[in-house]
Order: structure tokens, then sequence, then C-alpha cells
């Protein structure tokens, strides 16, 4: 027989125990995806940094090796 409103039960019985994990989840990815974009602006500006005012990166306390590291991790079409 046909069992899927069988598997929706448990959902129903704790509607708001759900709603709260849901809300957690998505809270949790928005500062996730916050914090990528604060990564990745931090990276480019770095790179553009690097390329304009070198004498620069010594003044922030990063080396050259460190530096190019950080510029690796950006996505492709940025390098």
């Amino acid at each position: 027989m046909n069992d899927i409103l069988a598997t929706c039960a448990p959902l129903a019985a704790h509607p708001a125990e759900f709603k709260s994990r849901w809300r957690y989840s998505l809270a949790a990815l928005r500062s996730l995806i916050a914090l990528r974009r604060e990564q990745a602006y931090f990276r480019f500006e770095l790179k553009r940094m690097a390329a304009d005012n070198p004498y620069l990166i010594d003044d922030i306390g990063l080396t050259k090796e460190e530096v190019e590291a950080e510029i690796a991790k950006l996505p492709f079409w940025q390098r």
C-alpha cells in the first residue's frame, strides 16, 4: 500500500521543534555565506594591494609567500 504520508507523521507531531531547527540552520547558512564573502573580499583586496602597492604588504605584517597563498584561494576567474 501507499505509506508516503506515514513518513510525515513525526513532522506533524512536533512542528515547532522542526521549525526552530530550520530557522537555526538558515541562520547558520546565512552567517556562513557572509563569512565566505568577507574572506573573498579580503583576498581580492589583498591581490589588488599586492599589485598596486607591494610595499604595503610588509606594513600589514605579511610575507610575499603568505600573500601568494591567500591569493591562490581565490576562485580561478578572479586570479
